[in-house]
């Protein structure tokens, strides 16, 4: 009979009860030997001689540090975050064999519903026109619609065709738009075997009806939409910010906003808590969210059905199937996706 997997449950600041349902909380045990599996974190050197006989660990962040050096069993380590671990020393695992799995996939479907409700409502107006209802200064009929327009038919941009892209086009799929997508990593064939046209970031930003920001944050797209990409979109648009403000130049966005030349939808800040007093909040025809997309009960939950899943799966001896690997070409790639002084997820 095979060895059980002896696993490292440390995930704080996660909650166990947060992230693991009743069920699951009762299914983790049987299906490998828990290492500590509190909420509280474990002691850090009570943590690093864990390491030392663990087969996996399922954390937050990386705070071993070099232990990772001596845990000569380790073979997955597992966050239950929305990104990989920051400090950890990605050619040692890629080295020695050491799986990183995010749980990233378990936000997708819920920031998808979001970024789709937050187009709507601002094409809509929606928000605007429940406002003006509570100040008794509603306009009623067309003249309420004055400048407002559909998403059906529409075109549509993507910025980035990774997971948040994947689980946001069959909700668009009923409105008939034409969707295009601008990713450098992927090529041209795969793109247009999707369903979505490849097109030049400047075209996308031009001729797009709404424009979603759905990329994962890289040393390569810091600020990769400037002042000169941003005065391309069209005054008819909606520009959605979704994934990560690390891809905009946000202090143009703001002026851009400021000046009414474009509605957007925004709920990822370039420092969370957004100061009180930013420019951006005034700003007219914005929706603002307080990166509120990803954090619903239901995601946390999906996150311990996806850890479970891929833990039974390792014991079993198969690959892991449901979470996000880190790919050797792409890991070191990836930018720090906390924000200052604001915890992700």
């Amino acid at each position: 009979m095979a060895e059980r997997l002896k696993v490292l449950v440390d995930p704080w600041s996660r909650r166990m009860e947060e992230i693991f349902s009743d069920s699951d909380l009762g299914r983790l045990p049987e299906t490998v030997d828990v290492i500590w599996g509190r909420s509280e974190p474990m002691p850090l050197e009570d943590a690093k001689e864990a390491l030392m006989e663990a087969d996996a660990v399922v954390c937050s962040s990386w705070r071993y540090g070099i232990a990772l050096n001596e845990a000569t069993n380790l073979r997955h380590i597992v966050s239950v975050s929305g990104a990989f671990p920051l400090d950890l020393d990605y050619e040692y695992c890629f080295a020695n064999g050491i799986r990183v799995l995010s749980a990233a996939p378990a936000f997708g479907r819920q920031v998808a519903e979001m970024a789709l409700g937050m187009a709507i409502a601002s094409a809509r107006g929606i928000v605007e026109g429940h406002q003006a209802m509570q100040s008794g200064d509603e306009s009623y009929g067309k003249v309420g619609n004055v400048g407002m327009f559909n998403l059906y038919g529409k075109r549509v941009g993507l910025i980035g065709y990774g997971g948040l892209a994947r689980c946001l086009q069959p909700l668009l799929e009923p409105f008939g738009c034409q969707l295009s997508a601008f990713d450098p990593w992927l090529g041209e064939r795969y793109l247009r075997r999707q369903g979505v046209t490849p097109v030049g970031l400047e075209e996308l930003m031009a001729t797009s009806h709404f424009i979603f920001v759905l990329a994962v944050p890289s040393n390569e797209n810091r600020a990769l939409l400037d002042r000169a990409l941003l005065e391309r979109i069209r005054p008819d648009a909606v520009f959605l910010l979704i994934s990560r403000a690390h891809l905009v130049d946000f202090d143009a966005l703001t002026e851009l906003l400021q000046a009414g030349r474009f509605r957007a939808a925004i709920d990822v800040f370039p420092r969370e808590p957004l100061d009180p007093a930013h420019p951006i909040r005034s700003a007219p025809n914005v929706i603002l969210s307080a990166h509120r997309a990803g954090s619903v009960k239901e995601a946390y939950y999906e996150i311990g059905e996806m850890v479970l899943d891929d833990l039974e799966a390792i014991a079993n001896g198969v690959p892991p199937q449901r979470l996000q690997r880190a790919e050797p070409e792409l890991a070191l790639r990836y930018a720090s996706s906390s924000v200052r002084g604001h915890k992700t997820g």
